[in-house]
């Protein structure tokens, strides 16, 4: 690992569970065993107070606090949990246009409170019509949830994103959740709102829970029937020239680039540890599979948690910075493949997970 460019972390518990066990999520399917307010302060002094052995200050820098990482806002002192999120961070406590879909169809008050703390954007997530998005969510009422939530948002002045998912199940459904589009007259109604209404597709991540579904992983020949103005705002979402590449085709870039892996794992603005309800420790830079755990806060020190981190003593790290990209494609990539692929570091994330799972033990 890298010397750390900054300290200034975050910590996201997952103090309330989710209402979902959705089949594409990167961080699995977790329980819904409950922590304390009492435990979520002790886990942030640990942290607070941690000092680096030879060093005299604090380790951790600017510190964040979430006590979600999979859904925000489901538990129902919301209220109570976002102010001790601000009261324990520096700075405001993060949001990135994510609420509780499930509550804003349950909870008449939500949307006009998650309107006052901000932002005015929210993002739901379909993967088809009815049938297809319950079976994603595996929870029956989340299609309904996600088009309830949608109103709400827009009645006290919200606009909404939907992130549709490119699977094989939605290629059949797509102009189905198009039309829905039109009949709702999202468009016009976040155009009101002083706004421009996205809907984008997305491929989902090959690991974590999404490991299970790569057997929906459409090719380059299925793809082509999605329409040309979906296709173009999706790449306006994303800034992008191209939405996806072919296994093949990025089996060919990496085995004529750096046979490096570090420039997979780069984390975004700051680093995140994640902390499961049994206290274990993960990073944001993977999923929180077994190879990826870096410790317990209840067994283990920080200074072993963050040695195991900068010094890569877990497998998935010894991996990305020990390892070959190029042996990786040997060992694990199909050079005839048409399956398609974000990006090399999604085909990347799928080999290092295999592996994991075939070199990890307990």
């Amino acid at each position: 690992m890298p010397t750390l460019q900054s300290r200034d972390i975050g910590i996201a518990f997952d103090m309330c569970g989710c209402p979902n066990r959705c089949r594409h999520c990167w961080l699995g399917c977790g329980t819904n065993k409950k922590m304390t307010e009492a435990e979520l302060r002790w886990a942030v002094k640990q942290f607070r107070k941690y000092v680096k052995s030879g060093e005299n200050k604090p380790f951790v820098g600017k510190l964040s606090v979430l006590s979600w990482f999979r859904e925000p806002d489901y538990s129902d002192n919301y209220e109570k949990l976002y102010g001790i999120e601000d009261e324990l961070s520096d700075g405001k406590p993060a949001r990135f246009e994510l609420l509780s879909i499930w509550r804003l169809a349950r909870d008449e008050k939500y949307a006009e409170w998650a309107r006052k703390i901000g932002p005015d954007t929210c993002q739901i997530t379909l993967f088809g019509m009815e049938e297809t998005t319950d079976w994603f969510y595996r929870r029956e009422g989340a299609f309904q949830d996600c088009i309830k939530a949608t109103e709400r948002l827009l009645d006290v002045g919200m606009k909404p994103r939907w992130q549709i998912f490119l699977t094989k199940k939605l290629i059949p459904e797509i102009a189905n959740v198009l039309e829905l589009v039109d009949k709702m007259r999202l468009k016009e109604r976040v155009k009101a709102l002083g706004g421009e209404f996205v809907e984008y597709i997305h491929l989902p991540g090959p690991d974590g829970e999404a490991g299970k579904i790569e057997y929906l992983r459409p090719t380059i020949e299925q793809v082509k029937s999605i329409p040309a103005e979906t296709v173009k705002s999706s790449k306006k979402h994303f800034k992008s020239k191209k939405l996806w590449y072919t296994e093949d085709e990025l089996i060919s870039q990496i085995l004529i680039e750096e046979d490096s892996l570090t420039n997979w794992s780069s984390y975004s603005d700051r680093l995140w540890f994640f902390v499961d309800t049994n206290w274990n420790v993960f990073s944001n830079l993977g999923s929180l599979e077994p190879w990826w755990k870096l410790g317990s806060l209840k067994t283990d020190t920080l200074e072993n948690i963050f040695d195991n981190f900068e010094n890569n003593k877990i497998l998935a790290l010894q991996v990305v910075y020990s390892d070959s990209a190029k042996r990786l494609a040997e060992c694990f990539g199909n050079p005839c493949s048409k399956l398609i692929y974000s990006s090399k570091q999604d085909l990347l994330a799928l080999w290092i997970d295999k592996y994991c799972k075939k070199y990890y033990t307990k």
